[in-house]
């Protein structure tokens, strides 16, 4: 970002023909929208200071033109990643200072969830998951739509407009999990976080949660996310408990924050029943299963994922 200070020295010397005047370049930065607002709310400001602090305005100006540019955190070419220089009103110059974007907020919030939950999972093989780089075949089209629709008009938190989640089911190695971390990626340029576990091993990660005293703050992260994903649900071997006070217990918090979950499973919802009322004594608690499956159908549309199993016939 070539600063004004630069632009003008150069100026200074040689003035090509077509190239902004001094006067004409101090022109536009002081009657630029940002700067007249901040001169609105501090009446104070007089043109000595601003012709005094023309660097400062002229990183603000570039800098939240960037600002409304921008389509990913990566990419940012502020003088601080992630940040945008603020006008602020010292003694006798205007100043900036750097505020963190909404993307860095969520750039940092998902590193706290991930360095939480150490079943984080997005396989390596779709770690780059993306919809642009998604083959649209008849038998995922339905699935790849609903996503879609999802990523573009949820509002998690939202009590005015309630959106239900997602449930993908279908055989192994069709997509699924691509598909889910796909809408992760594309959840993340709209700024809403997500957290994608691998069901079975967060599972098993619960168990050893007693001994560090991290439990609850793993269940909040999971009841609180704005959009949590749970991949491969049904091939975890659950205890009573894990079902009824974790799972449960995170599903009916979601529901009474319309904070929307996406799962993918083996399972149809019939099928995903039968596994959750098999107790790990063997027996059969049909109702507790229900009582789950009353959390998960009625908050989710399903989507049948089928097709050749892609993991068998990589190109």
């Amino acid at each position: 970002m070539e600063s004004i200070k630069q632009t003008l020295s150069s100026m200074k010397w040689k003035q090509p023909f077509g190239l902004p005047s001094l006067d004409e370049l101090k022109e536009s930065i002081i009657n630029h929208p940002l700067v007249m607002e901040f001169c609105q709310d501090h009446p104070e400001v007089t043109m000595d200071m601003l012709e005094r602090s023309m660097v400062k305005l002229d990183q603000a100006i570039q800098e939240q033109g960037h600002c409304q540019r921008c389509t990913e955190l990566n990419g940012c070419p502020n003088l601080i990643k992630g940040h945008r220089a603020i006008l602020t009103k010292t003694a006798s110059y205007i100043e900036t200072v750097h505020t963190p974007c909404s993307k860095w907020n969520h750039y940092l919030e998902q590193r706290r969830r991930e360095n939480l939950i150490k079943s984080h999972y997005i396989p390596k093989d779709v770690l780059a998951a993306s919809f642009q780089h998604f083959v649209q075949d008849p038998q995922r089209f339905e699935a790849f739509r609903g996503l879609m629709e999802f990523c573009l008009k949820v509002e998690p938190g939202s009590k005015e407009r309630k959106m239900k989640g997602i449930y993908l089911y279908g055989p192994l190695g069709v997509g699924k999990s691509y598909l889910l971390a796909a809408t992760a990626r594309k959840l993340s340029s709209r700024g809403i976080s997500s957290l994608m576990v691998y069901t079975p091993d967060f599972f098993r990660e619960i168990k050893d949660s007693f001994q560090d005293h991290s439990l609850q703050n793993k269940l909040d992260a999971l009841k609180k996310v704005p959009v949590l994903i749970l991949d491969d649900i049904g091939a975890e071997s659950l205890s009573p408990w894990a079902r009824d006070e974790v799972l449960g217990a995170i599903l009916q918090y979601r529901i009474s924050e319309n904070l929307p979950t996406l799962y993918s499973s083996n399972y149809d919802y019939a099928m995903l029943e039968e596994h959750l009322s098999h107790s790990a004594k063997g027996g059969i608690e049909t109702m507790k299963a229900k009582r789950i499956m009353e959390r998960i159908i009625h908050y989710t549309d399903a989507y049948l994922v089928d097709g050749l199993n892609r993991r068998m016939h990589q190109e």
